[in-house]
């Protein structure tokens, strides 16, 4: 699948304040500053979401209408962001709400980075999904910044982790937004998903 046109709808606090439509939406989510707005950019071929070093840029949840079929949902990121705790409760509840109730919610993709150790909270994250039956699938992203055996081995980490808890293991992308790898792989896993 190519993109041919995105379209930015609005921005949200709530779940009451989401458009009304009945297109399937495909979010995207991570811990603060693992790299979702620069794989959204990537995945778009623009720059429609905001990068930043500092973490906890996002803080609503911001819909992307895509070649007028889908919505790409740019969620908050969870845990460490440079804000005050009341804020970063605010979120992970923002967060909570929409994949919990949110019925337009195709897929979560969770992004994990990939070049450092796995993080408990990425792990609680992704657990909690399933507790919900909140499809998802899982990205690893930034595997431009690490030697490929660190990568593998972080990889091989999260599938052992997550082995004790699930039955069948979500699927799992590699990517490197710098690179572009990965990034047909997921926009044709969107494709197959809608169809």
């Amino acid at each position: 699948m190519k993109i041919k046109s995105v379209k930015y709808v609005k921005s949200c606090v709530s779940l009451t304040d989401c458009p009304k439509n009945i297109l399937p939406e495909f979010a995207f989510v991570g811990r603060s500053n693992v790299g979702k707005s620069s794989l959204i950019n990537a995945l778009v071929s623009q720059k429609i979401a905001l990068t930043s070093s500092i973490p906890g840029k996002t803080k609503t949840i911001n819909f992307y209408l895509i070649d007028n079929k889908w919505y790409l949902v740019d969620l908050p990121g969870y845990g460490y962001a440079k804000t005050s705790k009341t804020i970063r409760k605010q979120l992970i509840n923002i967060i909570n709400e929409y994949l919990s109730f949110r019925s337009q919610l195709f897929l979560a993709f969770v992004l994990i980075d990939s070049s450092i150790p796995l993080q408990q909270i990425d792990i609680e994250f992704i657990n909690n999904c399933g507790r919900y039956n909140i499809p998802i699938a899982i990205v690893l992203t930034k595997t431009d910044k690490e030697k490929k055996s660190i990568i593998q081995q972080n990889r091989k980490a999260l599938m052992t982790e997550l082995s004790k808890y699930w039955d069948e293991l979500p699927p799992i992308f590699m990517t490197s937004s710098v690179k572009k790898t990965g990034i047909q792989d997921l926009l044709d896993y969107i494709l197959n998903q809608i169809k």
